[in-house]
């Protein structure tokens, strides 16, 4: 399990950060939809590292100690960059609908400053939720020491309060429900009016070109939002710790995985730019 694990975790720091590096490098892939793949990598590339080396650390060392203090970091960092991604998701969703529902207009709307101040916005919006939740829970009483859970996740941190922590579920609850479902609507209202756009295209080639170009986005929101939303956005506390853990495993291991075979492999510009790039080592 932990080769497994080791294997992932390098492919997705790899193949994360070959997708940043080739957008800085190559100027065919200068456009909106390139930037924000490449700050979705690197979100990808720090959510995994919050979590993967100490869950490595407890699978091959048996080290499975972590430090309140640390606990606390890896929970707000967990779910800082995890919040991030999600708003980036919808920030992407409205690049496919200015690119596909205002194609005459997208160079204007999408402008560098604007998508840099779309990606800080994601950041911000983050940033201050998340570090209130992380604030009270840091400050709360603890009479358990074990954690039923291979990272610091709030469910089971909940679980070793000495408080009766129903207020701050709560508001836990409605942070998160906040947060992705706010993120998740606007990127269901693009894609309505999306396919509602495509609709109208008279030639059925036309039509599968236009949509060929959400189909790499659209995969990877329903496999983010599917399982974050069925752990997170649930008012009690869980106790279905192992399939919360199975669930945990697909968005924090496995997605960084599949986002860079997604939009790599499935994406002709990226793939002409790494086959020009090697070329152009070869020749040099």
């Amino acid at each position: 399990m932990s080769g497994i694990i080791l294997i992932m975790y390098i492919l997705s720091v790899t193949g994360n950060i070959i997708i940043i590096f080739m957008v800085c490098v190559d100027k065919h892939l200068s456009s909106p939809m390139y930037f924000f793949i490449a700050n979705l990598s690197f979100i990808e590339i720090l959510y995994t590292s919050v979590i993967t080396p100490k869950l490595l650390a407890v699978l091959i060392g048996n080290n499975r100690i972590i430090s309140f203090n640390g606990c606390i970091t890896q929970f707000y960092l967990f779910f800082c960059l995890g919040s991030t991604e999600c708003f980036l998701l919808a920030v992407m969703s409205y690049d496919r609908y200015t690119a596909i529902c205002n194609p005459l207009l997208y160079n204007i709307i999408m402008r560098r400053p604007v998508c840099c101040y779309l990606v800080t916005a994601s950041w911000m919006g983050s940033f201050f939720p998340n570090l209130i939740a992380t604030l009270i829970i840091a400050n709360l009483k603890f009479c358990g020491q074990n954690i039923q859970h291979f990272f610091c996740d709030l469910f089971p941190l909940l679980q070793l309060s000495c408080y009766n922590t129903n207020k701050l579920q709560t508001f836990n609850f409605f942070t998160a429900s906040t947060i992705v479902l706010l993120s998740f609507s606007l990127t269901l209202w693009t894609y309505i009016r999306i396919i509602m756009t495509i609709s109208t295209i008279p030639s059925n080639n036309n039509r599968c070109k236009a949509f060929s170009t959400c189909t790499s986005h659209l995969t990877v929101v329903l496999i983010f939002f599917g399982t974050v939303a069925f752990v997170y956005l649930r008012p009690s506390v869980s106790t279905d710790f192992i399939l919360n853990k199975a669930l945990s495993l697909i968005y924090i291991v496995v997605t960084p995985v599949v986002n860079p075979l997604i939009y790599s492999f499935r994406n002709n510009d990226v793939k002409m730019a790494i086959k020009s790039y090697l070329k152009n080592i070869k020749l040099g």
